[in-house]
């Protein structure tokens, strides 16, 4: 059998991850491959961790990425910190809440779960409450639950949980690079994201930052399971290091050994990658972290303008919206993947459809970093009217696109009278 040259067709890619990535950042990619400690790669490993700390607005000293999905990144933190018997507190509002409830009771933690309905969030208060009322060790939540198009809001949150001696970790994959997240503000002790959402680079790491009151957790728990000095720590044969941890991939204290001045050797970094996030990094601060977000807003507006217009309805709570996602209710009598599969196949543009109870009634879109931008808007929406007119939705004809592009204009003109 013979196999030809790779050849990957063209998409205008509006789901919630993975979303259209900048040419900027595949450029980046193509430079020749270095050795991991060749002083070229460890200056890329500083400069990657100095735009994380920007990115995630903390001065925690670690700031880095896993290699892997995005769900590498959270496995890493609940491994390294959980201990067989923990109590952990997961507010449950979509379905990476489930995904955070089953990584923490892989490794052994007694998990206490709130639910609310899909399509809203939680009052902090009622979060804090059940912290009162259980005395976690930690409190784990989703950001932006991509699965419901909700965005959990923490700034009430962290303080609690430092009053309370419980660690705050949040899962912010959807979100990061697209919102604003104020780590050390809202005082967040670890924090997950991924490189395939907001920061428009491809799958495959997961940056993290988490501060001094986890890594006193690891090395806590060094002391107390091994009862040897650090002198005596370093002294030993890596093999051997950190048997408590089951994961030696994920052990974040080994980690931070290869992050760290001493680079200890743990595993290959995916070089290619790493370029990838630097330029996606430098992407964002050069666009600046309040702009970014604007654009997100910017974009968002002008898309629910046009799918009203069209006489859609959007699913959930408006005040508890995440701004990268969006929710559409499916048209009764309307084939939901027969619409998805003639946006392929007809325009090129994927959109994405849902899980668990709301599978069969929403279409997600997303609207992340580098396929948040007007063409696409004005391209999704134009194709989406086709299509929906073929399969005899009742909409409103020719409006869609128009007031989208009439929001755009408007837009443009205010900014031109406010300068």
């Amino acid at each position: 059998m013979q196999y030809t040259d790779l050849s990957t067709p063209t998409r205008t890619i509006m789901t919630p991850g993975p979303v259209e990535v900048d040419p900027r950042v595949l450029r980046a990619m193509s430079n020749p491959i270095v050795g991991q400690f060749d002083p070229s790669f460890t200056t890329i490993m500083n400069e990657v961790m100095d735009m994380l700390r920007i990115l995630f607005q903390t001065k925690n000293q670690w700031a880095f990425p896993v290699d892997g999905t995005s769900r590498s990144g959270i496995e890493a933190v609940l491994c390294s910190v959980i201990e067989p018997g923990d109590t952990v507190l997961v507010p449950i509002f979509g379905r990476f809440g489930y995904l955070l409830t089953e990584i923490c009771e892989r490794y052994g933690a007694n998990v206490h779960t709130i639910e609310c309905e899909w399509g809203t969030v939680f009052e902090q208060t009622t979060i804090n409450q059940k912290i009162d009322e259980i005395k976690p060790k930690i409190v784990a939540i989703v950001h932006g639950e991509t699965s419901t198009g909700c965005m959990q809001p923490l700034d009430q949150i962290g303080k609690t949980c430092r009053d309370r001696d419980a660690l705050l970790i949040v899962d912010a994959v959807a979100s990061i690079g697209g919102v604003e997240m104020k780590v050390d503000e809202w005082m967040i002790d670890a924090l997950i994201g991924g490189t395939q959402k907001c920061i428009s680079v491809p799958s495959g790491l997961a940056p993290i930052t988490y501060n001094d009151r986890v890594e006193a957790v690891i090395q806590a728990r060094k002391k107390v399971e091994r009862g040897i000095s650090t002198e005596e720590d370093h002294q030993l044969d890596e093999t051997r290091k950190h048997p408590y941890i089951k994961s030696n991939y994920f052990d974040i204290s080994m980690l931070q050994d290869y992050w760290g001045p001493r680079r200890l050797n743990h595993h290959t970094e995916a070089t290619s990658m790493l370029y990838a996030l630097r330029e996606g990094l430098r992407i964002i601060l050069e666009e600046g972290l309040d702009q970014r977000f604007l654009r997100h807003l910017y974009h968002e507006k002008a898309l629910i303008t046009g799918l009203e217009a069209m006489g859609l309805s959007l699913f959930g709570d408006a005040q508890s919206k995440l701004p990268t996602v969006t929710c559409v209710e499916i048209p009764e009598g309307i084939d939901p993947e027969s619409v998805r599969s003639m946006l392929l196949e007809q325009f090129g543009i994927e959109i994405a459809k849902s899980f668990g109870p709301l599978e069969g009634k929403i279409w997600r879109i997303g609207t992340m970093g580098y396929s948040c931008r007007k063409e696409n808007i004005l391209f999704l929406l134009g194709a989406l009217e086709a299509v929906l007119l073929q399969h005899g939705a009742p909409i409103h004809i020719g409006k869609a696109t128009v007031a989208a592009l009439e929001y755009y204009t408007e837009q443009a003109a205010a900014t031109v009278l406010s300068v």
